[in-house]
């Protein structure tokens, strides 16, 4: 089973900050040497969860493909890059994946084997593409209403704007309570379904990949705290209250002395009080 792993690391002074501008450098050749790595990005992102053109060099990310979960787990450890960029981060988070459908390319390549079927739940979601340059401005324009509908809907629990080379090359990674609410925000009537076909219907991109994921599992947290806690606690839904038991009957009351006929020559009989009525569980 294919393995894809994205590392995300944050950055709080200016020391890390340069270091992690340098590795974005000279990591690619020292992840070149790595046992087992079969695809590699090194990724910067944007402003306001990446989807600002604005850089933020406070986070950047890898992305790297392996053949299994062995060697993904062997492969981060003995990484001198993610080692690097772990010891100079203020928090790091990677997230273990198996690509369930992928179409398209990525550098010439299709890096994605896609072994596993797609099952109901949570799943990951991540497209990139190349903007063919005379259109990058067109393509921006569309991306603040995006921002706004993805930040306000409750069924996407994290999303990241990365980018290979900014404005032109970007990827975007989100994690989702389900298909049927992502497919709606990818592809309904939304500004991102709008933007999405004049995208392919006007050929904006020179090159694209689209591929969603199970996820497997992940390490360390993330604004202090874990994207899939906080997607599994959004995937399932709220228990329902127990039902409030119904309110005992209360006994009528008897009617008073003075509605009842009287009859003072006999002895009031024993009351043996109201009958119980039977409550349905």
């Amino acid at each position: 089973m294919q393995v894809v792993t994205i590392s995300f690391f944050r950055y709080d002074n200016w020391a890390s900050r340069l270091e992690a501008l340098s590795q974005m450098a000279r990591g690619r050749y020292a992840l070149k040497t790595v046992p087992g790595l079969e695809f590699f990005k090194l990724l910067g992102t944007g402003s306001d969860e990446g989807f600002n053109p604005r850089p933020n060099v406070n986070v950047n990310a890898i992305l790297c493909v392996w053949p299994d979960m062995a060697t993904a787990k062997a492969g981060l450890k003995g990484s001198i890059t993610h080692r690097t960029l772990r010891d100079h981060s203020c928090e790091a988070y990677t997230i273990y994946l198996t690509p369930t459908s992928a179409r398209g390319m990525w550098s010439g390549v299709e890096p994605l084997k896609v072994t596993e079927k797609a099952e109901p739940g949570p799943l990951a979601v991540l497209t990139r593409a190349t903007v063919k340059l005379p259109i990058a401005l067109q393509f921006w324009k569309h991306v603040p209403q995006i921002q706004k509908e993805v930040a306000a809907d409750p069924t996407c629990v994290f999303h990241m704007g990365m980018a290979e080379v900014p404005w032109v090359q970007q990827v975007t990674f989100s994690l989702w309570k389900g298909t049927g609410t992502m497919a709606g925000f990818a592809h309904g009537e939304t500004p991102h379904g709008h933007a999405i076909r004049a995208a392919y219907g006007d050929h904006w991109f020179k090159e694209d990949l689209y591929a969603r994921f199970k996820i497997l599992e992940e390490e360390g947290t993330w604004e202090g705290g874990s994207p899939m806690a906080l997607l599994n606690a959004d995937a399932r839904p709220a228990a329902p209250a127990p039902a409030a038991p119904p309110a005992a009957e209360k006994p009528v009351a008897e009617e008073p002395a003075a509605e009842k006929p009287a009859k003072p020559t006999k002895a009031p009989k024993k009351s043996r009080g109201p009958k119980k009525s039977k409550v349905n569980a």
